[in-house]
């Protein structure tokens, strides 16, 4: 079991990783006021203190612990900290994301050190530290209090001394209507709105003043992000999601560009080096080094991935700094396919490495380049990717029908792989789609898989093979980019599996999200007139020797009218075909 403590951004953030698990865990707040919503998770309340703690530890068997209290939570750091000493419980701290801290910020470690040549104060700082900064108006500064506009938040700012005059309210902007000098603002990274607090404060030219985070306990395990959190979680507690995670195409090419970025530039080979990801979380990913270039494993998790266990390779090297150029140009090579038709980020002949994984190679590598003797020297950083018997496993995805030649593709958007990902596939078919677009094809031709494109294919020998898509399960989803892209005409080939779903509305055809429908069936084998005994059917192909010849071609438009009431609302402006096909390659 899994114990989160909330009650904060990272809190909600927490709930949003562990629903996916669908395992039980605890959420717990100190006030009971945060509005969040539990699937599986069951919600308790009140401040504990270390006894209290290891109690409910272990009487509720917790294994793992989430800390994702404020930061500024001291007290509740170190007793989880001991308690999960005591009791042998790994914690995973939910950090924010900080920016790095400015020179002209006023940095101190505590309210003693605020300085008191302060005319006016406005304290942002919570309720909680009121009795913290008194002591600054017994020198003569003036301070007013923002504080949240709670009954709870003014009676308590009341019992430590402040004045209604002294109080000002929080209503969710930014903006700084005040005649205060300086303003005191904890280190609340940027979920906290602290980037947001100073650049109202340096608009309104006061002096800033920061109370820095108090670090963490050095036993926790540190994340930044939803991506990290689950990884990490999935590491000291694999049971608690039943798949896992994986790592991108692009995350790995990150990787061993770092490392070997390190390597060249500061001699360095670390084990694991920090990536940033495109949502701005920072993860560690193992990293190996071979004679010329640094290398990453690829980790699909649980995705059914044919890429996982593959060997990203960098090499870098400086080049010539190209005048208004890039100052780090990433190159392919050996394994990394060639893009050879449009609807991609970038022109037929260009190596086939999507446009985010690209942005997160600079990302990373843009403060070492800066910081390295390179600039100085007129020259730019040359990143070189390649992977071994990249062309042989690229015959076995999406690559030659989407005009990939020579090997894979470097992708991903998140930078990570959710087990067996909608959204990945779905992303998939929306690449397929561009590129059956950019063909020029008026027409494209969605279908389930290569038995039934082999047969609708003959059709249309006029197409070019971009302009046949497969759709897997997700028919509804397909349509939508179909509409999207504004394509004229759209030729829907289905078999009678997965037909007799989608007539009755399952847009989405996956075993673990809709069933044959045997008294659907049978409503509309009554609808056309038909008879038939169908209680020993198991599979929906098995109608077509049972059906009467006379009367298949009767079924099918049956079929192929229902599918139509369902499919046409998601095609207003698309002229819409649907075959029915069985087994044999017949057309209906």
């Amino acid at each position: 079991m899994v114990l989160v403590f909330g009650g904060t951004t990272e809190g909600r953030k927490a709930v949003e990783v562990l629903e996916e698990g669908g395992s039980p865990y605890f959420y717990s707040t100190k006030t009971g006021e945060q509005d969040i919503t539990l699937h599986h998770g069951q919600r308790i309340d009140g401040a504990m203190d270390a006894e209290a703690m290891q109690v409910f530890c272990r009487e509720h068997d917790i294994r793992l612990m989430v800390d994702a209290a404020h930061p500024f939570a001291s007290q509740l750091h170190q007793t989880i900290a001991s308690v999960a000493e005591t009791l042998e419980i790994p914690v995973v701290r939910y950090e924010r994301i900080y920016p790095p801290r400015d020179p002209a910020i006023t940095w101190i470690d505590d309210y003693s050190q605020v300085p008191t040549d302060i005319h006016s104060l406005l304290a942002t700082t919570g309720v909680q530290s009121i009795s913290r900064l008194k002591h600054l108006e017994d020198k003569g500064v003036k301070i007013l209090y923002r504080i949240l506009p709670r009954e709870s938040s003014i009676r308590l700012a009341h019992e430590q001394g402040a004045t209604d005059e002294q109080l000002c309210f929080y209503t969710g902007s930014e903006t700084l209507d005040t005649e205060a000098d300086a303003i005191l603002l904890k280190e609340s990274g940027l979920s906290g709105g602290f980037a947001d607090k100073v650049a109202a404060a340096q608009k309104s030219g006061m002096r800033i003043v920061a109370i820095k985070r108090p670090p963490m306990p050095e036993t926790f395990h540190i994340v930044n992000g939803p991506h990290g959190l689950r990884r990490t979680v999935e590491h000291l507690l694999p049971e608690f999601f039943p798949l896992h995670s994986g790592l991108t195409t692009g995350t790995c090419a990150t990787a061993a560009a770092i490392a070997e970025t390190l390597r060249l530039l500061k001699g360095e080979t670390p084990d694991e080096v920090p990536v940033i990801l495109p949502n701005g979380e920072t993860i560690s990913v193992p990293v190996g080094y071979a004679k010329g270039h640094a290398y990453c494993i690829k980790e699909a998790g649980d995705d059914p991935d044919v890429t996982n266990g593959i060997e990203v390779r960098v090499k870098a090297y400086p080049l010539p700094l190209p005048k208004g150029g890039e100052s780090i140009a990433i190159e392919g090579g050996e394994g990394v396919g060639t893009f050879t038709l449009p609807g991609f980020d970038y022109p037929p002949g260009s190596p086939a490495i999507n446009k985010a994984p690209r942005e997160m190679i600079r990302q990373n590598l843009k403060e070492l380049y800066e910081q390295s003797i390179l600039p100085s020297l007129g020259e730019g950083l040359g990143v070189g990717l390649s992977v071994p018997n990249g062309a042989e496993i690229a015959r076995r995805t999406f690559n030659p029908r989407l005009g990939i030649e020579g090997g894979i593709s470097i992708i991903g958007v998140s930078g990570i792989v959710k087990p067996f990902s909608e959204e990945a596939f779905i992303d998939s078919i929306r690449k397929c789609m561009k590129v059956a677009k950019a063909s020029g094809s008026e027409r494209v031709v969605i279908n389930s898989g290569g038995k039934s494109e082999r047969f609708v294919k003959a059709l249309y020998p006029h197409l070019p093979q971009q302009a046949f898509v497969e759709y897997g399960n997700y028919i509804g989803e397909t349509l939508k980019i179909a509409n999207e892209l504004g394509f004229k005409y759209v030729t829907l080939g289905v078999m009678l599996g997965k037909a007799v779903k989608l007539a009755e509305g399952q847009l989405d055809t996956h075993s673990r999200r809709s069933t044959m429908n045997l008294s659907f069936i049978n409503a509309m084998l009554a609808e056309t007139g038909i008879s038939i005994d169908t209680s020993t059917i198991t599979l929906a192909r098995e109608l077509w020797a049972k059906i009467p010849a006379d009367k298949v071609k009767a079924f099918a438009d049956t079929v192929v009218n229902h599918c139509r009431h369902h499919c046409s609302p998601l095609l207003p402006h698309t002229s819409l075909t649907i075959l029915l096909i069985d087994d044999d390659g017949n057309i209906y």
